[in-house]
């Protein structure tokens, strides 16, 4: 890679992260909108027309207030988590399969399965570096959930690989020339969006935010600047769930305006979910995971891989 590269790939990178937290700011303002109109009354109205400018007030109120440690925290973990959090979502949409090549990544689903699995030590570390039992336990809890989730994830993209034959995300696009994929694996669609609701702590899996027994979870003892990472590393969570489920189910092409209007409807879709379904109890949560989703995923990858030996056989 020469020196021109180089910068080329940072500044792409860095133009890449601006525009996703714009995007961020406004998810947020489009649910707080969608949640008041479930609600029968009017979300943000008062900041310029229609309130349009309510999110970058939030973060100027959020990063200008006073950051407070906790004295009997655990400092540098406590002070990087939330960092490390953002840093890992931000570097998972680096493997978008751009035509450009800004990242080429042939190993991206790969990368993607270690990025989720590098977010459970944020949680992790943030609720145990504050030095609190409320943080312990709400991060306990989400780690646990995550983990759990994550096998059905990895075996749903093993069935998917045995359908693209590549680790790569373009492939997808390829893929989906003819056909989208929802329509030939609509039942891993719908659990595959139920997976990215419990990946992402959103309503009816927000058990590290139950507030009723956890206070606020591992965030507890954050305030101003950690926590608008924190909360920015989760909504953009839910941009790059919804981006993906657009790749993998949608048929990929970044160059069309469906795919972004698709995006859209996605991630109305996770606010719809948190503004109509209540809060599930702990163990069902756990007994879905294990008891429904596991064995479906399993299922559905043996019949991917049966199938594809069938048809190679054909061929043979």
């Amino acid at each position: 890679m020469t020196c021109h590269e180089l910068y080329l790939f940072i500044l792409n990178s860095l133009n890449l992260a601006i525009m996703v937290m714009v995007g961020v700011a406004f998810l947020t303002l489009m649910e707080r909108k969608l949640l008041g109109y479930i609600q029968i009354r009017k979300g943000p109205n008062k900041v310029s027309l229609l309130g349009i400018l309510q999110p970058f007030c939030d973060v100027i109120k959020l990063f200008s207030k006073e950051q407070i440690f906790p004295s009997i925290s655990n400092y540098y973990p406590y002070y990087i988590s939330p960092i490390f959090s953002l840093f890992l979502i931000l570097s998972s949409w680096l493997m978008i399969p751009y035509f450009t090549n800004l990242c080429s990544f042939n190993l991206s689903i790969l990368f993607f399965l270690c990025c989720t699995s590098m977010g459970v030590y944020s949680i992790m570390i943030a609720g145990w570096s504050s030095n609190s039992k409320y943080s312990l336990l709400g991060g306990l809890r989400s780690v646990a959930q995550t983990i759990s989730y994550e096998v059905s994830m990895a075996i749903i993209l093993m069935c998917f690989f045995f359908l693209i034959e590549d680790y790569n995300f373009l492939m997808f696009y390829n893929n989906q020339n003819y056909i989208w994929f929802i329509f030939i694996t609509f039942p891993l669609s719908m659990v595959w969006f139920i997976i990215c609701l419990a990946e992402t702590n959103r309503t009816p899996f927000d058990f590290a935010e139950g507030e009723s027994e956890l206070v606020s979870g591992f965030n507890v003892e954050y305030s101003s600047g950690s926590f608008a990472l924190i909360f920015m590393a989760e909504y953009a969570s839910i941009l790059f769930m919804s981006m993906l489920f657009s790749v993998m189910f949608l048929g990929g092409n970044l160059f069309s305006l469906m795919f972004f209007i698709m995006l859209t409807l996605i991630s109305f879709l996770f606010i719809w979910v948190r503004g109509t379904l209540p809060r599930l109890r702990y163990d069902k949560l756990m007994s879905m995971a294990w008891k429904s989703f596991l064995p479906v995923s399993l299922n559905c990858l043996l019949f991917y891989l049966s199938l594809k030996v069938f048809f190679s056989v054909i061929i043979i």
